[in-house]
């Protein structure tokens, strides 16, 4: 994995940040300025020049550059999911990739059921595909955690279905990420944080005999998870005919440990009695908590008026390295070359995730016609070493680190648009229309590892059984996984949007998509708002929408082979067109197809605003990733159909239909006072709810008695319950001269953490954190925040011992805040 240096970062800010006492300090009220229009004008959702936020036909939330510096922790998921009230981002761990590109959720669907726009551009995907079982287990979706925020002048969150306007993701909503545009002035913070914390979980009674004993419950009290940020922007000026705006971020990030007590036995015995080391060994031996991570992310946003318009580009590019821990392998454990490892071992997964993406486009007018072209490039790739493992078929001789392969996936997007607008008598504003093309094109690889990283040596295991192929934890990938897949796709849409009277605004939009792998698409739109008064307006709007299957789900796979009975079987995740898969009943993957309903309302009491959206969704043929499928009729269906030595496995499916259900409530009230400072105030609320209504099927698997499930309990009721209830979210931000205050609560309601039978099941009751930073202007350019997130320290509910086989897992990984406890943090921020 590669290392960061500190020369590289001072080189990286230096270029980024250098030369800034030249450019003059900008004027307060212009920023004042700026920051109240960035409230007030939305570009997502619609294509009218100059919409407000109060008045669009469907709900948008503005979330500021001033929100996203006010929290401790620097990611953007992180602080979106404070702020905003149905978008949830969990923190798993023991997950494998899932732990360095972690998805976030909104409205309680897909993570890769949300589209992702910069600038109003479509972002790409990562190249991961979330395979273990946590929540999004199937999707592919953006990393939002490659743009930092110091890059963001503020992320428009359009809270409803838009397919219809952008295309193939947008079922549960919009996030649209608009990059900083300054031609002078800029800004450096540096902020470190670290977790004090303590947490207490239940432990199991070691084995009858044991020379330990068992703390029940054990409890720690540690200080952990350092991380030192540095950020910042500069603004050039392009001889006043446009700009280029820097933003660089760098993260180190040291692990939290949130384990439990292993109490079981580690060591072989020895003439039938316990090992002495039993008494001394650290039991604290799991890595379940945030990753280490050091990354280094760089942002140019750039615009220059040239002729009749504007030239406009970006760039971004960030190298992530991370480690996080597998299962703990003991000293006894079979999987272990005690020779090696004479204590036992935890496996590290070591990705390196690069992601960059570029962008250049042209906007002008014409006419009565304003136009706009551009193409976008992005791309992501994730590259596997896994350290201190062991591949246990080689014996003695074998390595302790691994190149394990990898993915990568890119994106090339050409984009054309026209908006236009003409009266017509009978409405009381001119028609405006917009129209456009959009061509893509999409690749997706994935590349073998080292063959020690996936190959038998023949080494057996003392009993003669032969053992495990590749390295533990993660076997690379082989050369019979690799793929190399593309797919082209082109839309075009029309969209009109005008006052039907002086209190009815109306929108209608009209989307074709035609892919070369799966077919076309027509969506549509419909969105209405009626001012009663000046102080009260309903909304509303219906649409069908869509989500294309993406490369990663059609061809993602990988293979691990295991003995049973001492016969190798090879358990592999199939691409859908595999021999295999198509014989267990896999068919191409299909569209999945949604139905939106919105009904809101708009109240303007004073300063207080109050809007209140209810929602439903109806998705039909989610594609979601299959059970693996290794019973023994399984294998000798395989058998029978004449293909020997596969274990079974696992494929992507359509078939899942779901309803969701869920009211959004936000609430804004600025209060200034003459002595006591000015009082901003936010509250937020989201109700949810699920149903599974359809599981899918093949004729195949149901010929087999008994039938296996395709997709079982665990995975209904995590699309039903693994996600929260409800939520609720207070945000108070107070300024004096040059004091300033935020308090933050954060309510997460009930989620379950399903289990294979109800007994199984276990609740996270709800709990609520709370979060406070004051802000000391120092001078007119230095600024000292100090903050502490989850003030009370709050943790999930702990998984009592029969849930936590091992020890190593004391918490579930549906909690939606994650489990990392108390964060202390401190920022000191020099403007220029």
């Amino acid at each position: 994995m590669r290392a960061f240096k500190p020369a590289a970062l001072t080189l990286a800010l230096a270029t980024a940040l250098g030369a800034g006492h030249a450019y003059a300090q900008q004027d307060d009220n212009a920023e004042a300025s700026v920051d109240e229009k960035i409230e007030q004008i939305v570009v997502t959702g619609t294509r009218v020049a100059g919409r407000s936020v109060s008045d669009t036909a469907v709900p948008i939330d503005i979330v500021g550059a001033d929100v996203l510096e006010r929290a401790g922790n620097t990611e953007l998921n992180q602080a979106l999911s404070v702020a905003l009230p149905s978008f949830n981002f969990p923190r798993p761990g023991l997950a494998d990739g899932t732990d360095t590109i972690r998805p976030a959720t909104l409205r309680g669907l897909s993570p890769d059921q949300s589209l992702v726009l910069v600038n109003s551009k479509r972002r790409h995907a990562a190249s991961v595909v979330n395979v273990n079982g946590t929540v999004g287990r199937g999707s592919s979706a953006v990393d939002l955690n490659t743009i930092p925020t110091a890059a963001i002048k503020a992320v428009e969150v359009l809270r409803d279905g838009a397919s219809a306007q952008y295309g193939s993701d947008a079922i549960a909503g919009v996030l649209n990420i608009r990059l900083r545009e300054a031609s002078e002035g800029g800004n450096v913070t540096v902020s470190y944080g670290v977790r004090d914390t303590s947490y207490s979980t239940p432990t199991s009674a070691p084995p009858a005999g044991a020379t330990w004993s068992s703390p029940n419950p054990v409890s720690r009290s540690l200080t952990d998870g350092e991380t030192l940020t540095f950020s910042g922007w500069k603004g050039f000026d392009l001889d006043g005919k446009g700009f280029v705006t820097v933003s660089a971020e760098y993260k180190d990030a040291e692990r939290t440990e949130r384990g439990g007590w292993d109490y079981r036995q580690q060591y072989p015995k020895i003439n039938d009695e316990f090992d002495p080391r039993e008494q001394t060994i650290e039991r604290f031996n799991a890595w379940y908590g945030e990753p280490q991570l050091e990354q280094m992310t760089l942002f140019v946003n750039a615009g220059l008026n040239v002729g009749p318009g504007k030239l406009y580009s970006w760039f971004s590019y960030q190298d992530r390295a991370a480690k996080s821990g597998g299962f703990y392998r003991r000293a006894q454990d079979d999987r272990n070359v005690i020779e090696v490892h004479p204590d036992g071992f935890l496996p590290i997964i070591a990705p390196d995730v690069t992601d960059s993406s570029a962008a250049v486009g042209y906007e002008w007018d014409s006419g009565d016609w304003s136009f706009d072209a551009s193409v976008v490039y992005g791309y992501n790739q994730m590259e596997f070493t896994i350290e201190n493992t062991v591949n246990r078929s080689i014996g003695p001789t074998s390595k302790t680190v691994f190149d394990a392969g990898g993915f990568d996936y890119d994106q090339l997007v050409g984009n054309f648009s026209a908006v236009t607008s003409f009266d017509v008598a009978a409405l009381a504003s001119p028609v405006n229309i917009a129209t456009g093309l959009e061509v893509r094109r999409e690749s997706y690889s994935i590349f073998a590892g080292e063959p020690d990283s996936y190959r038998n040596g023949g080494v057996l295991l003392p009993n003669g059984n032969p053992t495990q192929s590749g390295a533990q934890v993660f076997p690379g990938f082989r050369p019979a996984n690799e793929v190399d897949e593309s797919r082209n796709s082109v839309g075009v849409f029309v969209d009109m949007e005008a006052n039907i009277t002086d209190q009815v605004l109306g929108s209608v939009a009209l989307r074709a998509e035609d892919y070369s792998d799966f077919g076309s698409n027509l969506t549509g739109k419909l969105a209405l708002r009626w001012d009663i008064t000046d102080s009260f307006a309903l909304r509303s709007s219906v649409q069908n929408g869509f989500r294309a299957p993406s490369l990663q789900q059609q061809y993602f796979t990988s293979t691990s082979t295991n003995f049973i009975n001492g016969v190798p079987f090879d358990i592999t995740t199939f691409p859908v067109n595999n021999p295999v898969a198509v014989a267990l009943g896999a068919k191409p993957l299909d569209a999945e197809e949604s139905t939106n309903f919105s009904l809101g309302t708009v109240f303007r009491l004073g300063d207080v605003s109050i809007t209140l959206d209810g929602y439903r969704i109806n998705i039909d043929d989610r594609i979601v990733l299959s059970e693996n499928l290794t019973a023994a009729n399984v294998r000798q269906y395989l058998v029978d159909q004449g293909f020997i030595g596969i274990g079974g496995g696992r494929f992507f499916i359509n078939g899942v239909d779901t309803e969701t259900t869920g009211l959004d409530l936000v609430v804004n009230w600025n209060l200034p006072t003459d002595k006591t400072g000015d009082f901003d105030v936010t509250m937020v609320a989201n109700v949810n709810s699920t149903d599974v209504t359809a599981i899918p099927e093949t004729a195949e698997l149901s010929a087999l008695d008994p039938a296996p499930e395709l997709f079982g309990r665990i995975n209904v009721l995590t699309f039903e319950k693994g996600t929260p209830k409800n939520k609720l979210g207070a945000i108070v931000n107070w300024s004096l001269e040059q004091y300033g205050i935020t308090l933050r609560a954060t309510r997460y309601g009930e989620v379950l953490t399903p289990g294979t039978s109800a007994e199984r099941d276990f609740t996270l009751s709800p709990k609520t954190l709370v979060d406070i930073e004051g802000r000391l202007q120092l001078t007119d350019d230095w600024r000292l925040s100090v903050g502490i997130d989850n003030v009370f320290d709050q943790y999930p509910d702990a998984f009592p011992t029969s849930l936590n086989g091992t020890g190593n897992t004391s918490f579930s990984n549906y909690s939606p805040f994650g489990r990392s406890g108390r964060l202390l943090y401190g920022k000191v921020s020099y403007n220029f």
